[in-house]
């Protein structure tokens, strides 16, 4: 205990002395009362009560030994208290917690209640037996990614998303991938401000359909929306920051998307594409997107996107990188009609000479019930000599398919592809996908 709070308890000590002398006080006054009645009456009756006047008196004379205990108490509580520091309570009773014990100027935070931050996780995978004429190629069982979708409001503006996917590659061999992990803040709805590993809005796709077959009508992605480290020849990831929002345009619906980060690293088999932590250079990919959904047209959207970057492979100039792309799609619950165009130009430093690789897809699909038929036809033409990816070439060819949603959780889907390419010969591939949501 510490010194200074001695004094104080002396104090309290006194005090709680003096309230009990008063309550002794006050009964010996009451108790003289009752008994100097009878006197009284017995003095107007005329009646000898030596013995009450006795008592009476004895009474009295105690009463004066108590209040002159009690002044002498209040005086010594008096000094007591002009020698204490602090302020100190006028009346009895326990001291409250802010005068009794000093306050410490370390302030406990509040603790986080996480179960405000409304955390959520939905998992997607899918499995597949496929195979295909093409050399090398050998019929087999795949299983696909598994996917979690792991998203939390960590308040009613900041939000926060990611995607973990598990997937095994060409070696059998699991890895795990942080494919998205977004944190945004709405201010309204003109203005988004995200930061993090996004996928590119470049296009329509890439936005509108994540890692999960479940979403797709399709077994898979159209080519040039592949990923990176599928053979994809677009930038699919970027990290980096993003902007988005509503345009105040009416009826027309104008949105935009603008965009800057790291971009993709130089194509190389032995190097990560997605620049996670370091870029390659100090210049930075930005892209712009910008589309309508008209209010008279449900379902429809059209818009078109610019992506710069400058990539920087080793041992070759430095290659300014430039695509362009358009969208119109129209999207029912019972149908669908998807069609995209882009253009990828390519122009290294110091050399007039310009690579453009042109491609495009197109996807329809009618619902009946459960059931779903769809066709989809894609064509990319890269140039044999093209400095980032010379194995790409030119390839197109159409793919037939059919989707049916056996329940709600889960569906079947059985495609086959014809795929034509330059100077090779053409193969068949044909896959059955179960792809299911948990």
């Amino acid at each position: 205990m510490k010194c200074s709070t001695l004094p104080r308890i002396r104090v309290l000590f006194a005090q709680k002395l003096i309230g009990r002398i008063r309550g002794k006080l006050v009964f010996a006054l009451l108790l003289g009362m009752l008994v100097s009645a009878p006197i009284l009456v017995a003095q107007q009756a005329d009646v000898p009560s030596d013995l009450n006047q006795q008592t009476a008196q004895l009474l009295l004379r105690r009463i004066d030994q108590l209040e002159g205990k009690v002044k002498e108490l209040e005086a010594a509580l008096a000094k007591l208290a002009s020698a204490t520091p602090g302020p100190v309570l006028a009346q009895a009773g326990p001291p409250r917690q802010a005068e009794s014990e000093p306050q410490s100027d370390h302030v406990e935070p509040e603790p986080m209640d996480l179960n405000k931050t409304l955390l959520r996780i939905r998992g997607y995978s899918d499995v597949t037996l496929h195979g295909s004429n093409l050399k090398g190629d050998t019929t087999s069982f795949s299983l696909g990614q598994v996917n979690l979708f792991v998203t939390s409001d960590l308040s009613d503006k900041h939000k926060f998303r990611s995607e973990i996917v598990f997937e095994a590659g060409r070696d059998n061999s699991f890895g795990v991938d942080v494919e998205r992990l977004l944190l945004t803040y709405s201010f309204n709805d003109y203005l988004n401000v995200g930061v993090g590993r996004f996928h590119s809005a470049i296009g329509y796709y890439n936005t509108a359909y994540h890692h999960s077959t479940w979403f797709q009508t399709t077994t898979g992605r159209p080519f040039i929306f592949e990923f990176e480290d599928r053979g994809g020849i677009l930038p699919i990831h970027n990290v980096g920051a993003t902007i988005s929002g509503r345009i105040p345009s009416g009826h027309l619906g104008l949105h935009y998307v603008a965009e800057v980060g790291n971009g993709r690293a130089s194509r190389s088999p032995l190097s990560e594409p997605v620049q996670n932590v370091v870029d390659e250079n100090n210049r930075k990919a930005v892209n712009f997107a910008i589309f309508a959904r008209p209010e008279a047209v449900p379902g429809m959207q059209a818009g078109f996107s610019i992506y710069r970057d400058l990539l920087a492979p080793e041992n070759s100039p430095r290659i300014g990188e430039t695509i362009f792309a358009a969208h119109a799609i129209y999207t029912r619950l019972d149908f669908e009609w998807l069609n995209e165009a882009l253009l990828l130009r390519h122009a290294p430093q110091g050399t007039p000479r310009v690579f453009q690789t042109p491609a495009f897809y197109t996807q329809i699909s009618k619902r009946f019930g459960s059931y779903r038929p769809y066709f989809r036809y894609q064509y990319v033409n890269a140039s044999k000599n093209e400095p980032v990816f010379s194995d790409v070439g030119l390839r197109h060819g159409p793919s037939v398919g059919l989707r049916y949603d056996f329940s709600e959780f889960a569906a079947l889907k059985l495609q086959y592809d014809y795929t034509a390419l330059r100077g090779a010969q053409a193969y068949h591939a044909l896959g059955l996908q179960a792809g299911f949501t948990f």
